[in-house]
């Protein structure tokens, strides 16, 4: 057989491959939303107690609160006329007083350990709550790319008559996968990896710091370490908005943009970000492959003005008509010279990527910049609902 000709066998087996790989992640997924649920359904449990509990310590904290009153009351009016009273009724006056004083003190402090508890399942059950309905939203959808690639995709091997197309396409495939998969850890070692290692270290001398230098470096350590892991999360939220953003799946390319920019803001800290959408944004969806475009246009034009602009403000708006969509991206960077950019094409790569993906969509791509004074993109595709 020539080696350069191969039968179907090879794209079965990828396919095969493939389809093995989402079912493992499909009921990876599921396991986890199983896990969630029955801690979720503990949680559950453990708030019903605390609720009941946080009750009776009021009910009893305010019974306390009225013999403290009347406790002191008494001690007052023992300490006004001292000469009247005894020995033994001054001590028991001071005594009770007192007891029940530490007794309110305890109670109170027993309340607020409580409403913290209380407070903290709550929240665990609303972040629970929240990847249980994304397990189930994703194992359905991972169900339909089971029965795209079961079904559908296979026919792809009925479809391609010279075997060698066959090969190349599923050597891109593979390809394609790998080199996502590197940049993927690549970002995720330099990113949230170190990040986390260095809050693990710094974890780790907590105690010593306490020790050592007071309550005050102490504070501040940890300080310090949740600003680290606010920055891995951010780090790990960026790394997911560059795979797929869930929320443009669910919610369309309007509201996703709204909260892709808003995170860029909270946690970039320097940039201030502009939002707004016109037309007929808020109330139609583009077809999936349209919106994921868009997304992914205005993401890397932010993303180059945000590293290699430095702006200080970014302004997107969108605006969707029954005949077009209209996109622009506007900072206040440093800005470049377009002529230099067209001669050294290799320096550009992100904006020569983002007019081959306009162009897929028949649209066109319009940038105006001058040095010192920002970029302004402008991006015009067709409406397809």
């Amino acid at each position: 057989m020539n080696p350069k000709k191969i039968d179907s066998v090879l794209l079965d087996e990828i396919l095969n491959k493939m389809i093995s790989t989402v079912d493992g992640s499909k009921g990876e997924i599921f396991a986890i939303g199983e896990q969630s649920r029955t801690q979720y359904e503990t949680l559950v449990e453990e708030l019903s107690i605390i609720k009941t509990q946080v009750n009776d310590v009021i009910e009893a904290g305010d019974k306390l609160e009225v013999q403290s009153r009347h406790a002191r009351k008494r001690l007052s009016e023992v300490s006004k006329n001292f000469n009247r009273f005894t020995e033994d009724e001054i001590r028991e006056a001071y005594e009770r007083a007192h007891s029940l004083q530490v007794e309110l003190t305890t109670m109170q402090h027993r309340e607020k350990q409580l409403r913290d508890r209380r407070d903290e399942l709550e929240r665990r059950l609303l972040g629970l709550q929240e990847i249980i309905e994304r397990s189930e939203a994703l194992v359905t959808q991972i169900s339909v790319v089971l029965n795209y690639l079961s079904q559908d995709l296979r026919q792809v091997g009925i479809l391609l008559e010279d075997a060698q197309a066959k090969q190349d396409f599923g050597l891109r495939i593979i390809e394609a996968q790998e080199e996502e998969r590197k940049r993927v850890s690549r970002e995720i070692h330099d990113g949230p990896a170190q990040m986390l290692a260095n809050v693990m270290m710094r974890s780790e001398l907590l105690e010593r710091i306490f020790r050592d230098r007071g309550t005050e470096e102490g504070f501040n350590e940890i300080r310090n370490l949740r600003q680290n892991v606010r920055n891995a999360l951010y780090e790990v939220r960026r790394i997911i908005y560059d795979l797929r953003p869930m929320a443009l799946d669910d919610l369309g390319l309007i509201p996703t943009l709204r909260k892709y920019l808003h995170t860029i803001e909270e946690y970039n800290g320097k940039t201030k970000m502009h939002f707004q959408s016109f037309g007929e944004a808020e109330e139609r969806r583009l077809p999936p492959r349209f919106e994921v475009a868009l997304f992914r246009l205005a993401q890397e034009a932010v993303t180059n003005a945000l590293k290699h602009a430095q702006a200080s403000e970014i302004s997107v708006k969108v605006e969707v008509s029954p005949e077009y969509v209209n996109l622009l991206i506007k900072d206040d960077g440093s800005g470049f010279d377009l002529s230099e950019m067209k001669e050294k094409k290799n320096k550009s790569f992100g904006l020569v990527g983002m007019k081959e993906r306009v162009e897929l969509l028949d649209g066109t791509m319009n940038i105006d910049s001058v040095i010192g004074k920002g970029t302004s993109i402008m991006i015009k595709v067709p409406s397809i609902f």
